[in-house]
């Protein structure tokens, strides 16, 4: 008599537990790349990248690598070679770095001629906006390779039709800071390359001036990587510690609180805020700073575990990666990603977590490249998503059925394993009849499903790949389409595949490699007949 066995895709990728423990645990994946995980369950194929400007896209600098990419005023900055760029659309870069700005603005046809500010080098760029300056607020650039840069704009529309100022700002004499953050009116920058341990923090609502009233700097024991403002508190992210600024506009009480002396960042490239947290890549994964309002209530930990072996790769080749990190808030994410520039972007990797009721969960990325990585809301208030490469150019991040790189399409490989089952029973011969997979297309889908018995023995005969091929689209009431979506198809459509072999334990592999739209993987059903014991 033949049996069922269910399973529900839940939990993501895990690379660490041992055959037993991960068996006892189906939902898990072994291996889920390019997939995303969905905070209600299941697991879904990500979406591509494509070119920012479309057909008529240019690059901000050539083929300089992109050094930092910030969403502002209905636009895009984007730091490449020795410049900083802006565009409204991806079809053409405005330099920004530009000298001699008059102090009350100027046109676009004035900006624009004027002679470009030079700068011999630019660093890994960090941003930061000071709202309530001019119409967008005021766009903060460090580098540590110059001074801070400060970039503003008044109007709307078309650029001809606005002000531009722009300019340098003298923190200490040369200092050239690498990381700035906005925190309580106060423009706080700090990792300098000759004043690595120090922080410098403006004048009250005054982010060019660092001489002004409530201006001032502190000297920390250890090399600063990162910062974030985080409630009430500067959070200082250094090489071998943490540690946060409290009071900073009240000179009597302003502090320097140790958080820990263990634990420090790899990168202040990788600190993100989602869910009331701050993520951090630290050396022994991805950890958060949760802080409370009581001082001193802060507690470090660790939320990668599931991909131990992931991040430790990651930490121990930090060298020789560019990191660059950001969140979708619409799919409560954490997205980073780890560049060896030397490499093309087709072998290019990052990691995905999804913050779900139970924590957080993750994923792999193959074959988008990032160097820079922005997120913000435009004039409309939806979230808008860029990312930048190596080769200089700018993409619109999570959109489409493709992979983009410099405007040629590839296709987007997928592939979820789920652990090998044993049904409870693993002495026991299983005889599987048929798979029912719980699937929700998005549009015309083509993936395979493979099944692997016992741990892929060689002595073990295999079935052959299965394509699954005739997967109706979820059809709603009202919304589907006679001969498109197929009439009472539920939203979530099971594809019964008949299924050959036997084995003690069975694996199951989902695949893709192709153009086609996303698709969700939610669950399975197996129908098998137990055999013998052995």
């Amino acid at each position: 008599m033949s049996q069922p066995f269910a399973l529900a895709c839940r939990g993501g990728l895990n690379v660490n537990l041992n055959q037993l423990e991960i068996m006892r645990q189906p939902g898990l994946a072994t291996e889920l790349l390019n997939f995303e995980v969905d905070p209600d369950g299941g697991y879904r194929r990500i979406n591509g990248f494509t070119l920012f400007g479309g057909d008529s896209s240019a690059r901000p600098n050539s083929s300089n690598r992109i050094l930092g990419l910030a969403v502002y005023a209905d636009g895009l900055i984007a730091c490449s070679g020795t410049g900083i760029f802006f565009s409204q659309d991806g079809t053409s870069w405005l330099q920004i770095n530009k000298a001699s700005v008059s102090a009350s603005g100027d046109n676009f046809s004035t900006f624009s001629g004027r002679s470009n500010d030079a700068r011999s080098s630019q660093g890994q760029c960090s941003f930061a906006l000071f709202e309530g300056t001019t119409d967008y607020g005021e766009m903060l650039i460090c580098d540590g390779a110059n001074k801070p840069f400060f970039f503003k704009m008044t109007g709307t529309g078309a650029l001809s039709d606005r002000t531009f100022f722009a300019g340098e700002i003298t923190v200490d004499s040369t200092t050239a800071p690498t990381v700035g953050v906005i925190h309580e009116n106060h423009f706080v920058v700090g990792g300098a390359p000759t004043a690595k341990n120090k922080i410098f923090f403006s004048a009250t609502l005054d982010p060019e001036s660092f001489s002004g009233t409530g201006s001032g700097s502190i000297q920390l024991t250890d090399a600063i990587v990162g910062l974030a403002s985080f409630r009430s508190d500067l959070i200082i992210f250094c090489k071998n510690s943490i540690f946060k600024l409290i009071n900073i506009s009240d000179s009597s009480n302003i502090a320097i609180v140790p958080i820990t002396q263990n634990v420090g960042c790899l990168d202040g490239n990788s600190i993100q805020e989602i869910g009331g947290d701050l993520l951090f890549l630290s050396p022994d994964g991805i950890r958060t700073v949760a802080g409370t309002a009581r001082i001193g209530d802060v507690e470090l930990s660790s939320v990668s575990r599931q991909i131990q072996k992931l991040t430790t790769i990651i930490a121990n080749g930090i060298n020789n990666f560019v990191i660059t990190s950001g969140t979708l808030r619409s799919k409560s994410q954490y997205r980073l990603f780890y560049t060896n520039t030397s490499q093309s972007s087709s072998v290019s990797k990052g990691i995905i977590g999804t913050l779900t009721p139970n924590g957080f969960e993750w994923s792999e990325t193959k074959g988008i490249q990032a160097t820079g990585f922005a997120t913000g809301l435009d004039k409309d208030g939806v979230e808008q998503l860029y990312h930048g490469d190596n080769g200089g150019y700018v993409y619109n991040h999570d959109t489409g059925n493709i992979f983009n790189p410099a405007g040629s399409a590839s296709n987007v490989e997928a592939q979820y394993y789920t652990p090998d089952l044993d049904f409870g029973d693993i002495g026991t011969r299983k005889t599987i009849k048929y798979i029912k997979i719980s699937v929700t297309p998005e549009g015309t889908i083509q993936p395979e499903l493979n099944v692997k018995y016992d741990f892929e023995s060689a002595t073990t005969p295999q079935p052959p790949v299965y394509t699954l091929d005739s997967i109706p689209l979820p059809a709603t009431f009202g919304s589907a389409v006679f001969g498109v979506a197929e009439f009472g198809a539920a939203e979530n459509p099971l594809v019964r595949q008949a299924v050959e072999g036997t084995g003690n334990t069975v694996a199951l592999r989902i695949k893709s490699d192709d153009q086609n739209s996303p698709y969700s993987v939610n669950g399975f059903y197996i129908d098998y007949m137990p055999a013998g014991r052995k």
